[in-house]
């Protein structure tokens, strides 16, 4: 099948979510499950993921890519993914290429089963045609202010177009003459005579097609007339047999439309819409609308700045599309509309990197230490488990000298009493190698800071040797300076100060200002020479951390999240009230 071919039909608060694996109970699997059982649909389950190329797709999306791809997974039907390209004015192909490239990167195939709205533009038309000749639809010369004004309040019926009762022949005549380009744009639209007094606005005779001379990317300027949105959807579904129409919650008032279009027009066995809460993420917006605005107005580095919320955002941050499908998974599908808290999806790839991602060594901020009593010519080999929670993953060789760096962080000249790392005259071990014991302090003369530690080690307290006698508290990570690489580190935050940011009468007003931290003296260790993009790591006490996709001249790395489990933290807390 050619996948421009039409594929015949077959015969609000913070969620309170557990880390356990369980799935939530899912209404759209106990409503496919009755179907099954009774025979509705001759037993088919066909699902569709429909986006519009206007932007690229964010972690809401991936939700639903997982449901609709998911459920026809679980069912052993089918799923075919359809770009509603029906507004060319905001539609880019860049955008096509990117939702194609996060469906396929999220685990999902579509197969041979790739459309588009546009595959179908002429037999909408002829949809339109035939809902003129049932005397279903008319064309209305009101312009939009005026159709809005005529449209009334929820508490007020609308008003009737003037136009409204045009003869069958006239509708026909007027339609397809602005098919051929005979009116300006704005000047005409087709509209369906539904009822302007219903209680559902959507109901009050909605415009079905728009003159508009734009481009497309697919049809070029074959059309200047365009179905729109709510029009075009539910035929598609028709067009392509789908069963089941799994939408976000705001559809919901929209689901007579699709219902009465559906059933205005000669298909067979109508699609099933189903609606479910979409998923609102602490701490970031999942507006297209919005996230729009922070690419376009430079308060992020493009779509996929790891800051957001976007699957390619983070798929360059380091998450992993396991950890994606295993947030969806346990988030569950719900009819009410809530927020998650960004710590829960943190949790989920902190649990997928922590069985993965090899551990490595890694100083953000160095600070120089000379062991004085250890030979200058002299470089021991030391063997380093890969991963204490994936045994099978090896061990790797690590360089120890002389000289080796520290976080400045790991010494203070004053430490308060349960501070365990390095000191004056206080022992400390190297993760993997020997004790040390800071002698002597240097300074930078003009600024009084600590720019040197001479230190001091046993040669008998080297890691796994049988001659250890004595244990310390404090184990520090470090890395040779001789033998380490340098690397540029960017520490990422939360792109938003307020857990909802959409309280705010401007959502941008809530930016943190201090999402992105970039620190450019790292050293790491030279284990990750060569280390290709996308790879992840977890640094030893400083979380997990993804070599930069983007980066091709020097070593980059993105932090993914922080070792610190805020969101078990979270559990703990409550399970012990």
């Amino acid at each position: 099948m050619s996948k421009s071919e039409v594929p015949e039909k077959s015969k609000e608060g913070v969620r309170d979510m557990s880390t356990t694996k369980t799935t939530s109970n899912n209404f759209i699997k106990n409503i496919i499950n009755e179907h099954m059982e009774t025979g509705k649909y001759g037993g088919r389950i066909h699902t569709r993921f429909p986006p519009e190329p206007n932007g690229y797709l964010h972690i809401g999306h991936a939700k639903s890519i997982y449901i609709n791809f998911g459920i026809a997974e679980e069912y052993k039907g089918l799923c075919n993914l359809r770009f509603d390209d029906t507004n060319p004015i905001k539609e880019d192909v860049e955008f096509i290429e990117s939702i194609k490239e996060d469906v396929k990167w999220l685990g999902f195939d579509w197969e041979d089963r790739l459309y588009y709205a546009s595959d179908y533009f002429e037999r909408l038309y002829q949809f339109g045609v035939q809902l003129i000749e049932a005397g279903k639809a008319y064309v209305c010369e009101l312009n939009q202010e005026k159709v809005k004004e005529y449209r009334g309040t929820l508490t007020e019926p609308g008003k009737e177009s003037p136009y409204r009762n045009r003869s069958v022949e006239e509708n026909l005549d007027l339609f397809e003459r602005m098919r051929q380009g005979e009116f300006a744009d704005g000047s005409k639209v087709l509209r369906a005579k539904i009822d302007m007094s219903s209680g559902n606005l959507n109901m009050r005779d909605p415009v079905l097609y728009r003159i508009q001379r734009s481009t497309h990317h697919r049809t070029g300027d074959k059309w200047c007339i365009y179905p729109m949105y709510d029009f075009a959807h539910p035929l598609s579904d028709a067009i392509e047999g789908i069963t089941h129409s799994i939408c976000t919650l705001e559809f919901e008032d929209h689901r007579p439309l699709y219902e009465w279009l559906v059933s205005s027009v000669n298909v067979e066995g109508p699609p099933q819409q189903i609606e479910f809460a979409r998923l609102n993420l602490s701490h970031t917006v999942m507006s297209k609308r919005k996230l729009r605005q922070l690419v376009e107005e430079g308060y992020v580095d493009g779509w996929n700045d790891p800051r957001m919320p976007t699957i390619s955002g983070l798929r360059r941050r380091g998450y992993t599309p396991e950890s994606i499908r295993d947030f969806c998974e346990r988030i569950g599908v719900a009819k009410a509309n809530s927020m998650v808290n960004i710590a829960f999806l943190e949790h989920c790839v902190r649990e997928d990197l922590n069985k993965r991602a090899p551990r490595v060594m890694a100083v953000l901020r160095p600070l120089k230490v000379v062991i004085e009593n250890y030979p200058e010519d002299k470089v021991e080999i030391l063997d380093a488990e890969n991963n204490p929670e994936s045994p099978e993953m090896g061990s790797r060789k690590m360089p120890f000298s002389r000289v080796v760096n520290i976080e400045q962080d790991d010494f203070l000249e004053e430490p308060p009493k349960k501070f365990f790392r390095l000191a004056p005259g206080r022992e400390v071990r190297l993760k993997h190698a020997y004790i040390i014991k800071c002698e002597k302090v240097i300074k930078d003369e003009s600024t009084g800071e600590v720019i040197e530690l001479r230190c001091t080690y046993d040669p008998e307290t080297r890691s796994g040797a049988s001659t250890v006698g004595r244990k310390v508290k404090g184990t520090l990570h470090w890395v040779s300076a001789e033998h380490a690489l340098r690397a540029d580190v960017r520490i990422y935050d939360h792109l938003f100060t307020k857990e909802n940011p959409d309280e705010a009468h401007d959502f941008k007003a809530n930016i943190n200002t201090d999402s992105l931290e970039t620190l450019d003296s790292c050293l790491v260790e030279p284990h990750l020479e060569g280390a290709k993009p996308g790879s992840r790591y977890q640094f030893l006490r400083q979380g997990y951390f993804c070599v930069d996709p983007d980066s091709s001249d020097q070593l980059v790395f993105n932090r993914i999240v922080s070792l610190k489990d805020t969101w078990a933290k979270i559990q703990k807390a409550q399970g012990n009230k």
